[in-house]
């Protein structure tokens, strides 16, 4: 059978190497356009999860309500009436029980390391330049062990904050608009108006324009210095042994109303909704090479099955089945089938490894030119095959059923 169905299919040179070249450049093209996906999507997963918390825990909201000033203003069976009902915030982003909340983080088996943070908003000014922004205190021994920000750092180090109070990191972007050099003087205005004054020790650029351009980086008890409130936290920063029970984690410790608690899903959960979006984009992709390839193998075997109605009928005339003759042009479907997906394969490997050696650089990041980022993974290539396969296997179906189906005295009358 196969040495029919390969001979059948060699008396058609042309046809045969066009069909298997559509076949290939299908699987082929799924595979890099696959990788380029999936690349970029564990790039960003990586920028994800290892530049930030895996679980954040953060300072709640208190809003003021009509009802907050009862216990003040009126006694028991008393009720109050506004006219005006008050509104705004309780107080300033704090976390109340950060004791009880650090001792928790070190009991527990799943947490790897945890940071406490200060997040404020400041104004910048340098001579007559003045910038809005955030300035945000850590500690930089447990800032390191939870979030990978060292390597954003393009001058300077971490550790140059614990060495003075009054040193700060800031963006690239924040410290060109600031027209900065490493080394100068840099005034920190509070919410209240009073001036801090700190000394550029480094730059850091983590590639999102508008952190760069807002964010600078001092020692915890600097920004606690600047809030006016010593041993206030807003966030704590918490890294997990397993990033994968991170969504779990933050749903049990939410029962705390103490805090808010967040998940790196939750927080990201606008990135991760674009994810479903590149998958469906995938799965379109997939079904359109699978109709175009499977159009190709109809095309060819079609023609093939009305060529060869007399070789059909002399098949037949020897003692070859319906299902012989079945069996021979669905066998040519699936040669075509696995010779296209190996030789795809094959080639889509090469254009990944290729592509994965492109450097490039992005205008909106300053730093060395780096590589694309392709995933390899081996599920983007067995899909690859199998699409392959399979659409030719089922294209091949209805020409060889309709092979089958033709008998010697059909064939000659049709012929006569």
């Amino acid at each position: 059978m196969i040495f029919i169905a390969l001979r059948q299919l060699w008396a058609r040179k042309r046809q045969t190497i066009l069909t298997l070249l559509g076949v290939m450049l299908g699987a082929a093209a799924y595979i890099a356009i696959s990788g380029i996906l999936l690349g970029f999507r564990n790039y960003l997963l990586d920028q994800m999860v290892n530049n930030d918390a895996h679980v954040r825990i953060s300072a709640k909201a208190r809003l003021i309500e009509a009802t907050s000033f009862d216990h003040i203003f009126t006694r028991a069976q008393e009720k109050l009436f506004w006219i005006v009902p008050p509104s705004g915030r309780k107080d300033a982003d704090k976390i109340d029980n950060v004791q009880e909340w650090i001792q928790r983080l070190r009991s527990d088996r799943d947490v790897e390391a945890y940071a406490p943070q200060l997040s404020l908003m400041v104004l910048y000014q340098k001579g007559k330049i003045s910038r809005n922004g955030r300035i945000q205190g850590i500690i930089p021994s447990m800032q390191s062990r939870v979030a990978l920000i060292e390597k954003n750092i393009v001058t300077g180090s971490l550790r140059d904050l614990s060495e003075s109070g009054q040193n700060l990191i800031i963006g690239d972007g924040l410290m060109e608009n600031l027209g900065l050099r490493k080394g100068d003087s840099v005034t920190v205005v509070n919410g209240h108006g009073d001036r801090f004054q700190f000394k550029v020790s480094g730059a850091f650029q983590s590639g999102n324009k508008g952190v760069d351009e807002s964010l600078s980086y001092v020692a915890l008890t600097s920004a606690q210095n600047i809030a006016g409130s010593p041993g206030q936290i807003s966030d704590i920063a918490v890294r997990l042994k397993d990033v994968g029970k991170s969504l779990d984690k933050a749903h049990e410790w939410s029962n705390d109303e103490s805090a808010k608690v967040q998940s790196w899903e939750q927080i990201n959960a606008a990135t991760l909704n674009v994810f479903q979006v590149q998958d469906m984009t995938r799965y379109m992709m997939t079904a359109i090479i699978l109709i175009v390839a499977g159009f190709g193998i109809y095309n060819i075997l079609s023609i093939v099955v009305s060529q060869k109605k007399r070789e059909i009928a002399i098949l037949r005339s020897i003692g070859y089945e319906s299902k012989d003759i079945l069996t021979i042009f669905m066998t040519q479907g699936m040669l075509l089938g696995v010779a296209g997906g190996v030789l795809g394969v094959l080639l889509g490997y090469v254009i990944c490894l290729k592509m994965s050696t492109l450097t490039f650089t992005s205008p909106m990041i300053k730093t060395k030119a780096t590589t694309m980022m392709i995933s390899f993974n081996l599920s983007i290539y067995v899909t690859g095959f199998f699409m392959a396969l399979l659409s030719t296997t089922f294209a091949s179906f209805l020409p060889a059923v309709k092979a089958g189906k033709m008998s010697p005295i059909d064939i000659l009358r049709g012929q006569e």
